[in-house]
């Protein structure tokens, strides 16, 4: 394929490539390295060593790594350095950059490699790229807000906030979560309308706000490359290798970036039409993952999560719908509250059955949770039976197929508290097949092929006292932990019990709408697990689909069958209870 010429040459205003060969003076060893600007502009940057020597623990806190996959690259060491010292760069005082508002629109580049291992304490919030000064200085919101500056979170996400020329307030872009020791090509365009950040080719999240002009400047402040700042002061500095860095004064098409980003492909799927219901007597359960990154930044995917379930449910026989938890990012952030619940009310006009417990992101002093999600809304509902005293934890029953199932919904956070109320729920339907769910039960460790399970504080309470003793209890679930994973315990009858971790939060775009159905087929005895989008679904009606919008996913952990002997599994039933 001919890729068309441009009609006119880029605005690129600066390009640092780290490479020995792009020295203009000094060097490392002198503390007094000063690299030139490949663009041709003059906005050469020189290394800064701050509060420290320039050797920690006899190792320069910066070095090349020249020949790395044929590339050339520098890496900082500030993790050996407290927080706040260590060195980086910074523009020179008359680079024409410092003073550039970048009003017409920019594509910021940087070719960034993350420190492996990633230590959350060491690395959070750690400063790639830093416009110097406080928006507070300018009569920005925000006292010690930056202007400008793509970091790293403490859970591996790249962050791009910035204060726009034409707003009081500032907007923040978000990545996924990302692998440690991987190369990653970030690219943050704005076009005058909106920001967007691209990291390997994919865009998770949009900026929120519309109408975005430039990045606000303070006369005689400059860059930090390799540092951030907050409240005027220098921060985290950064740790991990920087390949090079390029901004340009104009939103630059895909085709026109330092190369052609593609994804890692660490998910398998495929969009290829399945059918939800393989047989008429078959029955679906729904487990709705960590929605919090969906609600705070992509809603109209967890609408369309909603809105699937409700247009689905008797066709395809959907008997409960269960949230694990996590259905807001910020507690305190009302509209998000708002938003998930306008969201989620669509079930309750169509009577649409479903269950929430809460996570760790829904509690705050004011229990806002409860005002949103307790009993009150769910007590005029046939299947709803009761809360706890906290009244955080709550069970129901839902009639699928020749069962009448239990759900268990198991506070985290009111554990202990609830866990004697949870058990006179047990002992009073010891003759009716239960799923258990809670947000923190089982996480795991090993890479995504080789996964190994462990049990949280949390996990373990449940496991001894509300699973193991009830031989009622088949299956649990639990979000919270990134990733996914099953396994087959044996409870203290010796009998078979199905324990799913289900997150997708982490994953592209806070999850791209994917949810697990479980389809429950007492004809063949087995349960068909898979994950299906139907974000996925709506966005493939617009647009051809590629990696990584996949309606399903069917990686090992992803879709799954589990072979499931019901009459034997489920022989503790008493014939009354059993539907003719």
């Amino acid at each position: 394929m001919q890729i068309p010429k441009r009609q006119n040459p880029m605005q690129v205003l600066t390009h640092w490539i780290f490479d020995p060969v792009n020295i203009l003076s000094g060097s490392i060893q002198g503390g007094d390295l000063v690299l030139t600007d490949v663009s041709g502009s003059g906005n050469h940057i020189e290394m800064v060593t701050s509060h420290v020597s320039m050797k920690q623990q006899d190792n320069l806190l910066l070095d090349w790594m020249k020949g790395v996959r044929g590339e050339a690259g520098m890496t900082f060491h500030n993790d050996r350095c407290k927080k706040g010292t260590g060195c980086y760069f910074q523009t020179v005082k008359d680079a024409p950059i410092n003073r550039e508002s970048l009003e017409k629109g920019y594509t910021i580049e940087a070719v960034v490699q993350l420190p492996e291992p990633f230590d959350e304490e060491k690395h959070s919030w750690m400063g790639v790229l830093t416009r110097q000064g406080r928006g507070a200085d300018i009569g920005k919101s925000g006292e010690n807000e930056l202007l400008a500056t793509l970091s790293v979170s403490n859970c591996k996400e790249y962050q791009w906030i910035s204060h726009p020329t034409n707003r009081s307030s500032s907007v923040t872009n978000w990545s996924r979560y990302l692998n440690a020791g991987q190369w990653h090509h970030i690219v943050i365009v704005n076009d005058g309308e909106q920001t967007l950040m691209y990291v390997d080719g994919i865009c998770d999240y949009s900026s929120p706000a519309k109408t975005i002009v430039g990045i606000a400047e303070i006369e005689g402040k400059g860059w930090n490359i390799g540092a951030s700042e907050w409240g005027g002061h220098l921060d985290q500095l950064f740790s991990g290798s920087i390949r090079e860095i390029r901004i340009a004064n104009e939103p630059l098409d895909r085709v026109d970036w330092l190369f052609d980003s593609s994804p890692q492909q660490v998910l398998q799927g495929t969009n290829e039409d399945v059918s939800p219901l393989h047989q008429e007597t078959n029955y679906n359960f729904v487990f709705i993952p960590d929605a919090q990154k969906l609600v705070y930044l992509n809603p109209e995917m967890f609408e369309a999560q909603v809105k699937w379930i409700v247009n689905h449910t008797s066709n395809i026989n959907i008997a409960m719908t269960a949230y694990v938890g996590d259905i807001v990012d910020h507690s305190d952030a009302l509209e998000e509250w708002e938003r998930s619940s306008k969201a989620i009310s669509l079930m309750d006009q169509s009577q649409t059955p479903y269950m929430m417990t809460a996570g760790n992101h829904d509690y705050n002093a004011e229990d806002t949770y409860l005002d949103y999600f307790g009993p009150d809304r769910f007590c005029n509902k046939d299947y709803y039976k009761g809360s706890s005293p906290s009244r955080y934890s709550s069970y129901g029953v839902a009639q699928a197929g020749s069962y009448n199932y239990l759900w268990l919904m198991v506070d985290m956070k009111h554990l202990v508290q609830d866990l004697a109320w949870c058990k006179i729920v047990l002992e009073e339907h010891r003759y009716m097949p239960t799923i258990l769910v809670s947000h923190d039960i089982l996480y795991t460790s090993g890479d995504c092929q080789n996964l190994i399970s462990h049990e949280s504080e949390n996990g373990k309470i449940i496991w001894d006292e509300l699973v193991a003793p009830y031989n009622q209890v088949f299956m649990t679930a639990n979000g919270h932990y990134n990733g996914n994973f099953h396994q087959i315990r044996r409870n203290d009858c010796d009998h078979e019990v199905i324990q799913l971790l289900i997150n997708y939060q982490d994953s592209y775009r806070g999850g791209n709408g994917w949810m697990r159905l479980a389809q429950f087929n007492e004809e063949d005895n087995h349960i068909f697990f898979q994950t299906y989008s139907p974000w996925v679904e709506i966005l493939g009606q617009s647009e051809p689909l590629a990696y990584p919008d996949y309606r399903y996913l069917t990686g090992k952990y992803d879709s799954f069958k589990m072979p499931f002997h019901f009459k034997e599994r489920f022989a503790f039933v008493n014939d009354r209870l059993l539907i003719d």
